[in-house]
């Protein structure tokens, strides 16, 4: 029967995962806005966990998602959605420290919601040492707060709501009557409220969480430390250079684990994260660690592994014994949309099934475009100091870190196309080496090693001279994962950079009787097939990683071949491949390990044989022969084709790509595209952007924290525009096009389900929510 007219249920399911790599912007108040979005993120992982089999009963909103994605499955994509990077500024900061424990334990947002609602509110966040004593304080500052909004042309006059203004006048009049030349919000109080909020998480009831087990979850925060540490820098002429560098990452790595209820870090870690991150300059003081210890002290909490995550987070202060006097101000200062972090730990992401990679960004507020009437206006004196040291930096664009990102994924296309292209040469010539009987044969442990050596030994002596640029791309990739793993097992400041570190580890091995690489003829010299024997992780992943991707039905359809055998066959490779990504991680938690690391620029050729000793590739090895033997034994005889030739002809793959290739190999041949979430981008209920829909962005973004009401509308409409959207992102994953009335039907079915969900919870507003009604209704 043709590919086209099989039912796409049975003959062509595609298996996906939309791995989403979150960041957050910075917004101040409009926190309570990304809080509505990421929520809705996490509402969508509830339902795809649930769907793909873990039944808990799904609440309203997630039956709508679980809905649509059982209307993919009807049109040909299994689709499991894995947010699994998070990486946050200021406000975003915050609700990524939240949306990553609530994935990685499974725990409810709910709780945070009211905490959000209840004491985002300046009154909750004065410090009581700066709060007016009684109404005659300052007595002369209400006529001043008066004369502000009063003023025609005002910025605070035009910036509030009519209707909010006595709110708003009187929540200032307290501002501006506490202490002056010093911060009016409450950084313990601040610090109370983040870990008030994770408290209230803990305590509710936790589903399982929401990646796989094992899976890695990463989550990252930046700071501003205000006075900045020591970083040296390698130059030609003076060979080394110190500079001061003030930004800093509070991040966080971890497996996903099976059960509920676990934390992704001990509550003064998140906390600290949080609080950093959203040390808004001026509004609330920097942060010291001091201030997290009386927090810990306070709630009573054994803060174990304080010294190890200070010395993780800021090592330069911890080896110089500065840490107390560390001043961390808001991370959206100097690096206000956080990409690079996320994008560094993409690299070392095992793959399951197809991957449709995602970045996406929250960005509540993408208008700051100016307009020309603004743009014609000459730049006063204070203004240009303001705007040079504050404004201009934090929306500086995204642009570099876009045209990373699209670099990247020109490499994942290019390397995809070249297997392709590669692959009747490659299949024919691994034919050749073993002619056509050993299809028929039986594969035993003992078998696939002999035959993978030898095709190896042939893929490198018919490469002839091209074996050796190949080599050296090889080995370098090799020494330089070997410094970063040593640099980062290191447990002291050992005064030297990766880049020190892999120069040091080259002349040692080169030293130690490798002086060269390849044979004249072509192929590998002893010495350097017993280095890679022992040393060549990478290797090892990157032919598992083929070997998944020809089981992929979009790379190759066959209907001949069960979609049951497919999925039996992938388990076992990427069950194989946890088996080299669990020895890397290993290698971290053994003592022995940690003091040759620290010792390695010393005595580089110890550390060496520690990482060969303890990774054990060679026995990793016959585990994963035996694994494979089974596997292809039980095969059908064309999908055993299809794996042999893909699995001996890998070398010869390798050989090709890798010196093409900036890095040791990519871990996903798909390439990573880009999604925005903002107002302007979710326009189905209002169209308007950011100024028809938010509240927050009055009194200069701060307006939210003067207005339970504004925290009531912006969340909201946070939930509607994340859902919104993220129908959109399902929808674009589908491997036949959802047509528009079906995505129409379920975004309406979405946003009555959110409304029913909140109609009891927002009431400052009593024509909030049946306001949006009726438009939706509309709709």
């Amino acid at each position: 029967m043709p590919k086209a007219m099989l039912p796409a249920t049975v003959a062509a399911m595609r298996h996906k995962e939309l791995r989403i790599a979150l960041v957050c912007y910075g917004g101040i108040s409009l926190a309570v806005y990304m809080h509505g979005v990421t929520k809705e993120l996490w509402k969508l992982a509830r339902a795809s966990r649930s769907h793909r089999g873990d039944k808990d009963a799904p609440a309203a909103v997630e039956a709508v998602y679980a809905d649509l994605l059982q209307e993919m499955e009807t049109r040909g994509t299994r689709l499991r959605v894995l947010p699994d990077v998070l990486s946050g500024a200021s406000a975003g900061g915050i609700n990524a420290v939240f949306l990553a424990q609530a994935i990685y334990s499974g725990q409810s947002l709910e709780p945070l919601t009211d905490v959000w609602l209840e004491r985002a509110d300046v009154e909750d966040l004065l410090d009581p040492e700066a709060a007016p004593m009684s109404r005659a304080a300052k007595f002369w500052a209400q006529p001043l707060v008066s004369w502000v909004f009063s003023r025609p042309g005002s910025g605070v006059a035009e910036s509030v709501a009519p209707e909010t203004r006595a709110e708003v006048r009187g929540k200032l009049s307290r501002v501006i009557r506490s202490r002056w030349f010093a911060p009016p919000f409450s950084g313990d109080r601040f610090s109370d409220l983040m870990a008030t909020a994770l408290e209230a998480m803990r305590a509710a009831p936790a589903g399982k969480p929401l990646l796989p087990p094992g899976h890695p979850l990463d989550l990252f925060t930046t700071t501003t430390d205000f006075h900045g540490y020591r970083a040296m820098l390698r130059l030609n002429s003076p060979p080394l250079v110190e500079e001061t560098e003030h930004r800093m990452t509070i991040g966080f790595s971890a497996r996903t684990p099976r059960e509920a209820g676990g934390q992704l870090a001990v509550l003064p870690e998140l906390v600290m994260a949080a609080r950093a991150t959203a040390s808004f300059p001026g509004a609330f003081p920097p942060l010291y660690i001091a201030e997290i210890d009386r927090l810990a002290t306070q709630r009573n909490i054994a803060w174990t592994g304080r010294d190890a995550f200070i010395q993780r987070i800021m090592p330069v202060h911890a080896a110089e014994g500065t840490t107390p006097h560390v001043a961390l101000v808001d991370g959206s200062v100097l690096v206000n949309a956080p990409f690079s972090q996320a994008m560094g730990v993409l690299d070392s992401r095992p793959a399951q099934r197809e991957v449709d990679r995602r970045f996406v960004y929250i960005d509540p507020t993408p208008h700051r475009h100016l307009s020309k009437d603004r743009s014609e206006r000459k730049v006063g004196f204070f203004q240009a100091i303001i705007g040079s040291i504050s404004s201009i930096p934090r929306q500086q664009p995204i642009r570099d870190n876009l045209e990373d990102i699209a670099e990247q994924s020109r490499e994942a296309r290019r390397l995809a196309n070249m297997v392709a292209a590669l692959r009747p040469e490659v299949e024919a010539s691994v034919e050749r080496l073993f002619g056509r009987t050993l299809f028929l044969d039986r594969p035993t442990t003992a078998r696939l090693r002999k035959w993978r050596a030898k095709a190896q030994q042939a893929a490198a002596e018919q490469a002839g001279y091209a074996y050796h640029s190949y080599a050296q791309s090889k080995f370098a990739a090799i020494v330089d994962r070997l410094a970063r793993t040593l640099h980062h097992i290191a447990e002291n400041d050992t005064g030297h950079d990766e880049s020190a570190l892999a120069n040091r580890l080259y002349t040692a091995i080169r030293g130690d009787g490798l002086h060269t690489l390849a044979h004249g003829e072509g192929g590998a010299t002893k010495e350097a097939i017993a280095f890679f024997k022992h040393h060549d992780t990478g290797f090892r992943i990157r032919r598992l990683r083929l070997l998944a991707r020809r089981l992929a039905r979009d790379w190759e359809y066959d209907p001949e071949i069960e979609n049951a055998d497919l999925e039996k066959a992938r388990t076992a490779v990427f069950e194989a491949l946890a088996l080299y990504f669990r020895q890397e991680g290993q290698l971290a938690s053994d003592a022995d390990m940690r003091v040759a690391a620290n010792h390695a620029m010393e005595e580089p050729s110890a550390a060496l044989d520690h990482v060969a000793q303890l990774a054990a590739l060679p026995d990793l090895d016959d585990q994963v022969d035996e694994m494979l033997a089974k596997l292809l034994a039980e095969m059908p005889q064309k999908l055993r084709r299809r794996m042999l030739l893909a699995y001996l002809g890998f070398p010869f793959y390798d050989i090709a790509t890798l010196p093409l290739l900036r890095n040791e190999g990519l871990t996903e041949f798909e390439p990573i595209k880009v999604d925005r979430i903002s107002p302007e981008d979710a326009n189905a209920i209002r169209s308007g952007g950011t100024e028809a829909t938010l509240r927050g962005t009055e009194f200069y973004n701060f307006g939210a924290f003067f207005s339970r009401a504004y925290r009531e509308n912006d969340y909201l409409w946070g939930r509607l525009h994340g859902a919104e959207r993220m129908i959109d992102l399902i929808a674009s994953t589908a491997t036949e096009p959802l047509p528009d009335s079906v995505i129409a039907g379920f975004r309406k079915r979405l946003f009555h389900a959110i409304l029913d969900e909140e109609t009891e919870r927002l009431t400052e507003d009593a024509s909030l929510v049946p306001g949006i009604r009726d438009e939706v209704d509309a709709l």
